[in-house]
């Protein structure tokens, strides 16, 4: 078999490591050997960075969010849910941007959500009472059972013995 010794492919897959290691400190960014590693290590984290970006983000909205939901009298967390009773679909990056730069605009999305809240049946208001009578109904009817039953002898038992 013949030898292959890559020629300018090589050439070109090093010229590319060293130009992306343009900068960096000392022999990282002349040898090839330590440039690619450079920019190997440079890579994972700029492909992290990415996805810390998106989280960094959404806690950033949450926070405005949060904090202008507040002035109106009205925790983050109910006035998602009352929007979702509206039935009123905004991402939170938009919420976020309306807070910020339209504050009437989301005073009434505030206000829609209220209204949502106090219109939708209640199931977390029950009385104490009612839901301790309920919960002991099923443990009543419940019929009582021995703790441990054996199971009958069967004939390969009675045979043996």
């Amino acid at each position: 078999m013949p030898r292959v010794k890559r020629g300018s492919k090589r050439r070109q897959k090093r010229k590319k490591i060293l130009s992306r290691a343009k900068g960096y400190f000392q022999t990282k960014s002349k040898l090839y050997r330590y440039a690619k590693e450079a920019v190997d290590r440079a890579q994972k984290f700029a492909y992290i960075g990415r996805r810390l970006k998106k989280r960094d983000f959404r806690g950033l909205w949450i926070t405005r969010i949060g904090a202008a939901t507040q002035q109106h009298g009205l925790a983050y967390s109910r006035f998602i849910h009352g929007l979702k009773l509206a039935g009123i679909d905004l991402n939170r990056k938009m919420l976020a941007e309306m807070a910020v730069k339209d504050a009437d605009a989301f005073a009434t999305l505030v206000e829609l959500a209220k209204a949502a809240i106090e219109a939708a049946p209640d199931t977390e208001a029950a009385p104490a009472s009612e839901t301790a009578e309920a919960a002991a109904e099923p443990e009543a009817a419940a019929p009582e059972t021995p703790a441990e039953e054996k199971p009958a002898a069967s004939s390969d038992d009675s045979a043996d013995a």
